[in-house]
């Protein structure tokens, strides 16, 4: 049976309303012993604590301790919830229904980043229902916000089951057509939230997709679907991050950052993802509905070896370079300036049903 419980995070002003709020954290638990923590800052995954083949629990999702942790550290979106649309949008601006729309150029002023200066990162969620597996947080985004059309509702439901699943749906309306791409950016590191480079090499990993979106210099695509086949993007079958990494170090960003082409329709949950920490024996399998997924590899936390200033996480970790992944579900980054990839328009009366399932385990040890 799944407990739910809750605690006081801290206290942050919201910048929806200018109002001092109290930040609510909570935690799913399984008699088992894993569990996830969830704040209403950002619709942000805190912790994600799972056992390996021993049962030795571990905390395997970066975050941080305090409210203070999160603001210091925005840029890294550590598990927070993204939009109204995820990742990169070309110029933060697209055409709608015939009429140019202008978003803020939240980064380097040249481009839209992950919903803008305030996206759904920043604010504060309300609860709208506390449940026996979970919760849900809904945030309503008002006509205009970071230069987006149309007032949005969207519920999120976060749950986890005795069988290591932990589940979350978003589901966004519109009172005008609009664009909603919204994804979440838990990075995880399956050995431990603070063991860094070191483990995050011995991973294995795994995409079911044949294809990534190529995209430029400033990572925006270029429209075109590029084949994996032959090239270190190649994830089809288990493959060692360590080894990927290094055929990769040439690159201009340094490691894996890209969109990977998933064929998912719209109705199904199938399995995207997979990664293995064979040292611990704990895996994560990624299931979902959504047709793309962007696999990083933290490529911009600091690299201390060459003195940037750390980045100082829960319990005093250190969170590096190539220290953690992610697995980001999506629909294709700037798919508003692509009339080819996956739409990402949203009518009124139309429901945006985004569905991922995180599954957790531990294999048995080998002998």
């Amino acid at each position: 049976m799944v407990r739910v419980t809750e605690d006081m995070f801290g206290i942050a002003v919201n910048p929806m309303t200018q109002k001092t709020d109290h930040i609510r954290r909570f935690t799913l638990c399984t008699e088992r012993g894993m569990s996830v923590s969830v704040l209403t800052l950002g619709a942000t995954i805190q912790s994600v604590k799972v056992p390996d083949f021993n049962g030795k629990l571990e905390d395997v999702c970066l975050g941080y301790d305090d409210v203070a942790g999160y603001y210091r550290n925005q840029v890294n979106y550590f598990g927070a919830t993204l939009g109204r649309v995820a990742n990169r949008v070309a110029c933060g601006q697209f055409k709608l229904c015939g009429k140019e729309v202008s978003l803020t150029r939240n980064y380097k002023d040249k481009y839209h980043l992950h919903g803008g200066y305030v996206g759904f990162d920043s604010v504060i969620w309300d609860v709208v229902g506390i449940h026996k597996d979970g919760m849900t947080l809904q945030h309503i985004s008002p006509d205009g916000h970071e230069g987006y059309p149309g007032e949005v509702t969207v519920n999120i439901n976060f749950s986890l089951n005795e069988t290591g699943c932990f589940g979350i749906r978003i589901e966004a309306r519109a009172k005008a057509t609009t664009c909603i791409n919204i994804s979440n950016h838990a990075c995880f590191n399956l050995a431990g939230h603070n063991t860094g480079k070191e483990t995050l090499l011995q991973h294995m990993v795994m995409i079911k997709a044949n294809k990534i979106t190529e995209t430029d210099t400033d990572q925006i695509p270029t429209g075109k679907l590029v084949p994996v086949r032959n090239t270190p993007y190649d994830l089809t079958s288990l493959s060692n991050v360590g080894k990927k990494l290094i055929q990769l170090q040439d690159c201009p960003v340094r490691g894996f950052d890209h969109n990977y082409c998933c064929d998912v329709q719209p109705n199904q949950v199938k399995l995207v993802a997979r990664a293995v920490h064979p040292c611990s024996g704990r895996f994560m399998e990624i299931h979902t509905n959504q047709p793309g997924i962007q696999f990083y590899t933290a490529n911009n936390l600091p690299d201390e070896g060459r003195g940037d200033v750390p980045n100082i996480g829960k319990a005093g970790a250190h969170y590096g370079r190539h220290g953690a992944f992610s697995f980001q579900t999506q629909k294709y980054p700037d798919a508003m300036n692509n009339a080819e990839f996956p739409c990402i328009v949203i009518n009124p009366g139309q429901l945006y049903d985004h569905q991922v399932v995180y599954r957790f385990g531990a294999c048995p040890k080998r002998v």
